[in-house]
């Protein structure tokens, strides 16, 4: 019996600048067609999904929305982190190890392609549905950071090997490994990678803490694709995150960035006192990494938003997650710049703050690469 299958990647429509595959979702998509099904990525709500055996709505983010009546079908099934977090049940085993549908987003790329922002090239907004192969090697940490969604695992164990996921025809390879080099055959996988002649990256961000000589040799060495990312996460980590990069900028003068977790406490604090720390902890790791001309990327905890300051937060994020901003103006500079584009209250929250603790001024007026820049390469 064929059956009519039909897929919702939720965040796709419920992000307007969500722009990355669900994994699941085209493994579910590849699976249903290799025993004959027909399907269809579904990209409106307002579609006939009764006219569907069965639906596949799968979510990476908590925040995204999807209607309450979609989620009261009796042909939907769901998955992923954005309804479970950390306690999502995974795929069956069969599917989570088959090839992923790398043209089920094909029609809707088509469409979108004579729509979208003509100043960026088609390529250029839509490259991770067709320039890259997507998949996990590793699944795991054993970091257990309480605001992730990895809390469940103890290690880092093997989840595949590269074949599982690996299209020659495609130009580059994704990983969404958790924490590669928390892994103790992580070489392996490196030199698999290698092997390929392709260029590939972990989009989730590699730990850090855990660099020595001989994995910064391979990683610095291997065929790269973009930044490094890394995430300096907890300003506990300060002088640990300090001493690795001392370690890098003795190998290499590449360009890094770091995810910079702002908004969260794990004991739930969440008082005055605990807002104003939090900035000024943000913007002292924010100093750390220009010191060693890495980039920050203000990633906001969504508790933010009932900070007294989440207008600044806002202001923080907008200057630091744009690095031609960030590598050439400070804080109080990127307002000035704001207000000539109408955008005033980046300059009235900054100094709003600055008069309020004026020990921030310092922060507000320091420059990527005017810290003591150490340049050991």
């Amino acid at each position: 019996m064929i059956l009519n299958i039909g897929i919702i990647d939720a965040d796709l429509m419920g992000r307007k600048k969500h722009r990355f595959p669900n994994l699941a979702s085209m493994k579910i998509s590849n699976y249903n067609k290799s025993i004959g099904n027909n399907v269809k990525l579904i990209t409106s709500y307002n579609d006939d999904l009764t006219a569907y055996d069965d639906i596949y709505l799968s979510k990476v983010f908590t925040d995204t929305v999807v209607p309450d009546n979609i989620l009261k079908l009796d042909n939907i099934h769901l998955g992923g982190t954005g309804f479970y977090f950390d306690k999502a049940p995974p795929l069956n085993e069969e599917i989570e190890h088959f090839m992923p549908d790398y043209h089920l987003y094909d029609d809707w790329i088509a469409i979108m392609s004579q729509t979208e922002n003509k100043r960026k090239s088609v390529n250029a907004q839509f490259r991770w549905y067709t320039d890259y192969s997507i998949g996990f090697t590793t699944r795991g940490c054993f970091r257990k950071c309480p605001f992730c969604v990895n809390q469940k695992y103890d290690r880092v164990y093997k989840h595949s090997s590269l074949c599982e996921f690996y299209d020659p025809n495609l130009k580059k390879i994704c990983l969404l490994d958790d924490n590669i080099l928390g892994f103790k055959d992580w070489k392996s996988v490196f030199e698999e990678l290698n092997s390929t002649g392709k260029p590939f990256q972990f989009k989730q961000g590699l730990d850090e803490r855990l660099l020595t000589k001989e994995k910064c040799d391979i990683l610095f060495n291997s065929k790269y694709d973009g930044d490094y990312t890394f995430a300096f996460d907890n300003i506990a980590d300060y002088d640990l995150i300090e001493r690795k990069l001392d370690l890098i900028r003795s190998l290499t003068d590449k360009r890094c960035r770091f995810f910079v977790l702002v908004g969260f406490d794990k004991g739930g604090r969440y008082d005055d006192d605990f807002w104003v720390q939090d900035i000024f902890d943000c913007v002292k790791r924010c100093e750390l990494l220009f010191k060693y001309e890495c980039l920050p990327y203000i990633m906001r905890f969504e508790k933010y938003k009932e900070s007294p300051y989440f207008r600044l937060y806002n202001t923080l994020a907008a200057w630091t997650n744009q690095p031609s901003m960030c590598k050439k103006a400070s804080l109080v500079e990127f307002g000035k710049i704001s207000e000539r584009c109408g955008q005033t209250s980046r300059t009235k929250y900054t100094k709003e703050f600055c008069n309020k603790y004026l020990e921030f001024e310092y922060y507000a007026n320091m420059k990527f690469g005017e810290i003591d820049t150490i340049k050991q390469f």
